[in-house]
């Protein structure tokens, strides 16, 4: 793969170039990965900071402050910032201020591995001295998001079960009975039902359903990407199609890569997808695919830690580095940083 700290396959992040979430744009700095997007301060801050904040009087007006064309360094097909694999740390994070820290107001290099289990050594002692190398140059470093994963070490559903609580045992039992009444399909990237508009315009109406209802709302991607995605036999993608009663209710998209299976993308169609209880059929469903094709790991993202951690996945901790032009709003985001770590929680409890 091109990149250091990539899982994801070059096809993919090659369709981000081509088709970028609306309202970004993308580009190279230094031969990295980066893009410019409006972007929400309270994004990423804690649920009770955010509420607290947004239903503070005059919120509806003085709120747009808070919102800014920020520059990332990363994308949002990648569980990590992507690095050239011939980079030294120093010199990649000077270049980075140099050249797009000093032209924004605000950068974050998104994503970093901190000690990650899905990586070798090397790429994790690369990625440790980035980061000293960006404190050194300025950035306020901040504790990032908790991506969710699951080692492949078990032989059968029951020994995986086996590790939960009894409790959630029996609950999750309870919710895979309605599995039996839902049909699934693996379907390949590049095969021929994706030819077809009106199967893109459905398969793009599910997300669009999920997006809506997520409580962040940052990259929202195109139709043309997920068109671009879907009809790419290169990619290796399979998606796994969920239908009740003869009705699609549900997609995954998936990608295997170098022993692991990268959980990326979803549709759903409400309220059939909670009826059918199909987030907990699809999490088993993905467990046991993996486990059948020999894989290592299921990597299943950032989004929704509670009930990942609930189904029994592992989390590993990213770190952002930040970089504010203002040399007193770099000083004030030092004092602040710990209002921007809420999913720290997620390794604690699972290292408790």
């Amino acid at each position: 793969m091109r990149y250091l700290n990539q899982l994801e396959p070059d096809a993919l992040v090659a369709r981000f170039d081509e088709h970028p979430p609306i309202d970004f744009s993308v580009m190279r700095v230094a031969d990295t990965p980066a893009f410019v997007a409006p972007f929400d301060l309270l994004t990423t801050a804690d649920d009770d900071v955010r509420k607290k904040l947004t239903g503070a009087p005059g919120y509806r007006w003085w709120g747009r402050l808070l919102r800014w064309r920020t520059a990332f360094v990363g994308t949002t097909v990648s569980e990590y910032a992507l690095f050239p694999r011939d980079a030294q740390p120093d010199v990649l994070a000077k270049a980075l201020r140099e050249q797009l820290g000093r032209r924004q107001r605000l950068m974050i290099v998104k994503d970093v591995p901190q000690a990650s289990p899905l990586f070798d050594r090397a790429t994790n002692d690369w990625c440790a001295q980035f980061m000293e190398a960006c404190d050194s140059n300025g950035f306020v470093l901040l504790e990032g998001q908790a991506l969710a994963y699951v080692p492949i070490d078990f032989q059968s559903e029951d020994e995986y079960l086996a590790r939960l609580s009894s409790g959630r045992r029996k609950d999750i039992r309870r919710k895979l009975r309605k599995r039996d009444d839902v049909a699934v399909e693996a379907i390949r990237c590049g095969d021929a039902v994706f030819d077809d508009d009106a199967v893109i315009d459905a398969y793009y109406a599910l997300y669009e359903n999920v997006f809506a209802q997520s409580e962040i709302h940052f990259d929202k991607l195109s139709r043309d990407f997920f068109a671009a995605v879907l009809r790419d036999v290169s990619n290796g993608g399979v998606v796994f199609v969920y239908r009740h009663e003869g009705v699609m209710i549900g997609w995954n998209l998936c990608f295997v890569v170098e022993g692991k299976l990268i959980d990326k993308y979803v549709g759903f169609a409400y309220p059939q997808a909670r009826e059918q209880n199909l987030y907990f059929t699809s999490w088993f469903h993905n467990l046991a695919f993996a486990r059948e094709q020999g894989l290592t790991h299921y990597v299943a993202g950032w989004t929704d830690p509670q009930i990942k951690s609930y189904l029994g996945a592992q989390f590993t901790l990213t770190r952002h580095a930040i970089y504010l032009r203002n040399p007193l709003l770099r000083a004030a985001a030092r004092k602040l940083g710990k209002f921007f770590e809420s999913d720290s929680q997620w390794a604690a409890n699972e290292q408790a």
